[in-house]
């Protein structure tokens, strides 16, 4: 994604002025309030698809443990879904976008999580660790090499018997993004479909 240029979410450092705002949802019957600014991924509310993936993917439990990632964690509302919902695991926060991991450092500290997450820029996390889970709403809009190559570089981080949970819209190439995952070598099941959306689970 390095070679990404341009002031989109998935620019590294944002030279438009941040406005700040707030974003309201629910998941698993808990209420959240983030903080977001503009510059970030769907800054001014939860993303849809990002919706779709919290409630219909299968969240972790309280005794999950281990390293969990959230892919391209904009300001940062899977990650403190991840943290609350698995207190004893490790949430690893990973943007390219310097406004989002701030944004993200922040709304973990306000919600108490901030022991148990990690932000960092993606060049920053150690070579060696492995995830029990990797969840992402990928930015599909970087082009589908630039996507090939995000998922070819974590996707083969996740632990033997790890899980990532994906969400990618059907008129967005959702389908031949299963496809192709498949070709790779990786277990791709549809998990859920709801509003044109798919929630992909992907193992070894």
């Amino acid at each position: 994604m390095a070679r990404v240029t341009g002031d989109h979410y998935f620019t590294a450092e944002p030279t438009a002025p941040a406005q700040a705002r707030e974003v309201q949802f629910t998941v698993a019957g808990r209420d959240y309030t983030l903080a977001s600014a503009s510059g970030v991924f769907s800054a001014s509310r939860l993303d849809p698809g990002t919706a779709v993936l919290l409630r219909k993917a299968e969240l972790p439990g309280t005794a999950t443990a281990g390293a969990l990632l959230d892919l391209g964690c904009g300001f940062g509302p899977i990650t403190c879904v991840l943290a609350t919902v698995a207190p004893t695991a490790t949430t690893w926060a990973v943007d390219v976008n310097e406004r989002a991991r701030h944004l993200t450092a922040e709304n973990s500290a306000r919600l108490g999580l901030s022991e148990r997450v990690r932000v960092m820029a993606p060049e920053e996390v150690p070579a060696d660790l492995r995830f029990a889970q990797i969840w992402s709403n990928p930015p599909i809009r970087v082009g589908k090499e630039e996507l090939h190559e995000l998922l070819l570089r974590w996707l083969p981080r996740l632990a033997p018997d790890g899980v990532a949970w994906l969400v990618v819209a059907r008129h967005l190439g959702g389908d031949s993004l299963q496809r192709w995952l498949g070709e790779q070598g990786w277990q791709v099941d549809r998990h859920a479909s709801q509003k044109g959306f798919r929630v992909l689970r992907v193992t070894r």
